[in-house]
């Protein structure tokens, strides 16, 4: 091999390859840091082990490829015999352009039309809930039928077709015929096609986020929801132990075939005899398979009966202490709770969504049903006056009491009849004290400061990104006044050239690695950078004078399929145990006086870390002065035009 070629390989070998080269090496990070390695440790796999969410994620994903494999490979090679066996051309044409079509179309419109058929028959035949686990498995077996067939296919067409017909005329049944002739020629297509089908069902999430129902999450779309705050380290161990998982088999696979006696011209018996043996093989492995599989099936249907209760929860992603880093397992604890007081089992389905508007696009849908969700105010409006949300019984949510009066009889629900505060904050500013002089760090100006060109992220999303410039400039945030946003765009484009990237996720990589300086962000997950920044970054926090105020608050949706257990499950949430273990966890501050008032989180929190969670303010009349309001939907649409016009210049 020349020179050339070879570096020219060696290129090619280090952009394949980089990617998991860090992936394995953060995987042994001390800290939690993914972009700076401060020390070899494992305990991000021991981490991982404790994970039972992500552990239960990764069991669903298995259980979900395995049958949709095992289901597509069995259906793509009766339907490939059956192509193989058309003797029309126009007809045989036609089933290879169907056959296509789920390979060129765009996973998104694949997702959202099983979507909305899965939802037409589940309203068609009364169903509380059009999505479920058999929903995702249709839908994984429809988009791998075609690799499956793809690959038998040829098998098909390579193989002597008088050889099924020979065997039939020395007395073999047609089914004989092709269990004896025509599954050993084509099955290395058969096992290619199994393999392929199983791979593309592990990798998706597209498909599966528009398909996936209550409580059954894959793990795609657990690491999707993760990136609310951060993917942890954790994850990337999860990914090496895949990984050496998947290099193991190669190289089994790899040592067997050379393991094999390679003859020039072996006996036409010596080789049938093989295939016999071969042939046999393969039925004990297809039968400890399907064996296994239906074992697994019983075994969930057994489990999964008796006396329990079901309780859907559907809430963002790392929002509620989930049992990492020995924090409370609030759902665990929840059903325990709940079983020790009223004898009773249930089972909580936990299911995350990443925006307000993904969660009422989901609901507003009919798609799926769930008893409580955790809306962000302007939402809890929107969905307040689209009838999406049932009146609480406080009777059955004593702890309410505990609730600061400062949150009650705010504009999203001023009767307090719908929704019980939950978290709340506000966004504020995250600077490096490193990099950024401090005579500069002081209101929103400092995101136009000239100095700092190339080191600020702006947030990525209209709603943030326009407030940032109408506070700076003193205009209202819920102005329905075109010229006032026009004048906000103009803001917007002045700061464009200082702006090294639109972010929102991606913020706490860039900040925590000193790749930015400068961040708009809420003041919960400053605290969450800060827990990961590198050694040489020093991330600081301030309040502008004018600037957003939210609150999420637990509700209960209209399609609840149990209300008194949602609002036994709402009043748990407000009970010291969780309601401290959840503040401590997400960083957000508790409108809760059970929380804030408690000594032991007080000082587990901190001084400084306190008052920036708890400004001395005047919440509510900041919150009725700054907070966002839900737009009318001309005037979104008009917002989002403003924002594609700035994104594209």
């Amino acid at each position: 091999m020349k020179p050339a070629a070879k570096v020219y390989t060696a290129i090619i070998m280090i952009f394949l390859f980089a990617p998991i080269a860090i992936l394995l090496v953060f995987s042994f990070n001390e800290a939690k840091s993914l972009s700076v390695f401060s020390g070899f440790s494992l305990n991000w796999y021991r981490e991982l082990f404790r994970d039972a969410e992500t552990l239960g994620a990764v069991r669903n994903t298995l259980i979900l490829a395995a049958s949709a494999a095992l289901i597509s490979t069995v259906m793509g090679t009766a339907a490939a015999v059956g192509i193989n066996k058309l003797r029309n051309r126009a007809l045989r044409t036609a089933m290879d352009t169907v056959t296509n079509i789920p390979m060129v179309n765009p996973d998104i419109i694949t997702g959202i039309s099983l979507m909305l058929m899965f939802v037409f028959v589940g309203r068609l035949f009364g169903a509380a809930t059009s999505l479920n686990f058999a929903t995702m498995l249709i839908a994984h077996v429809t988009f791998c039928l075609p690799y499956v067939i793809l690959q038998v296919l040829p098998k098909l067409q390579q193989m002597d077709r008088s050889l099924p017909e020979a065997a039939m005329d020395l007395g073999c049944t047609p089914l004989r015929a092709f269990m004896k002739v025509e599954i050993p020629e084509i099955m290395p297509g058969v096992v290619t096609g199994l393999i392929m089908a199983f791979t593309l069902s592990l990798d998706d999430f597209v498909i599966s986020y528009f398909t996936s129902g209550n409580g059954f999450q894959t793990l795609p779309i657990r690491i999707y929801n993760m990136t609310k705050k951060t993917v942890t380290p954790k994850m990337y161990a999860l990914a090496t132990i895949i990984f050496f998982v998947i290099l193991a088999l190669l190289i089994m696979t790899n040592l067997i075939d050379s393991d094999k006696p390679k003859t020039a011209k072996p006996a036409k018996a010596k080789a049938a005899k093989k295939r016999r043996e071969r042939t046999r093989t393969d039925r004990v492995i297809a039968g400890v398979i399907g064996g296994a599989l239906l074992i697994g099936m019983i075994a969930v249907i057994v489990l999964s009966g008796g006396n329990t209760l079901t309780l859907n929860v559907y809430n963002w992603g790392e929002y509620i202490s989930d049992g990492s880093d020995d924090t409370l397992d609030t759902i665990k604890a929840f059903e325990e709770y709940y079983y020790e007081t009223y004898g009773v089992k249930v089972k909580v389905n936990y299911t995350t969504y990443a925006s307000n508007e993904d969660m009422f696009a989901k609901l507003s849908s009919g798609a799926v049903s769930f008893d409580v969700v955790i809306p962000s105010d302007y939402m809890i409006a929107r969905m307040r006056e689209n009838d999406m949300l049932l009146p609480l019984d406080f009777d059955n949510i004593p702890n309410y009491q505990y609730i600061n009066e400062g949150f009650h009889g705010l504009y999203y629900d001023p009767d307090d009849m719908y929704s019980v505060p939950y978290t709340y904050g506000v966004i504020g500013v995250i600077y490096d004290a490193n990099r950024v002089d401090e005579e500069d760090a002081h209101g929103w100006e400092l995101m136009w400061n000239d100095k700092y060109k190339g080191d600020i992220l702006q947030f990525n999303n209209s709603r943030d990104a326009f407030a940032t410039a109408q506070y700076m400039l003193g205009l209202d945030v819920n102005s329905t006044d075109h010229s006032q946003w026009d004048t906000a765009l103009d803001a917007l484009k002045k700061q464009a050239p200082l702006v090294k990237s639109y972010v929102m996720d991606e913020v706490y990589n860039m900040m925590e690695s000193g790749e930015a300086a400068i961040a708009a962000y809420y003041a919960g997950d400053y605290f969450t950078m800060v827990d990961a920044q590198a050694d040489n970054v020093d991330l600081q926090f301030y309040y502008p004078d004018a600037t957003n105020y939210f609150i999420d608050a637990m509700c209960i949706p209209s399609c609840c399929q149990n209300k008194e257990l949602a609002e036994i499950f709402i009043n748990y949430m407000l009970s010291p145990e969780p309601a401290i273990a959840n503040a401590e966890y997400i960083y957000y501050a508790s409108p809760n006086s059970l929380v804030y008032e408690d000594e032991g989180y007080i000082e587990e929190m901190g001084e400084d870390t306190m008052a920036i969670l708890y400004p001395d303010i005047d919440f509510n009349a900041m919150y009725g002065a700054y907070a966002y309001r839900s737009l009318d939907a001309d005037m979104l649409d008009y917002v989002n035009t403003l924002w594609e016009t700035l994104k594209i210049n």
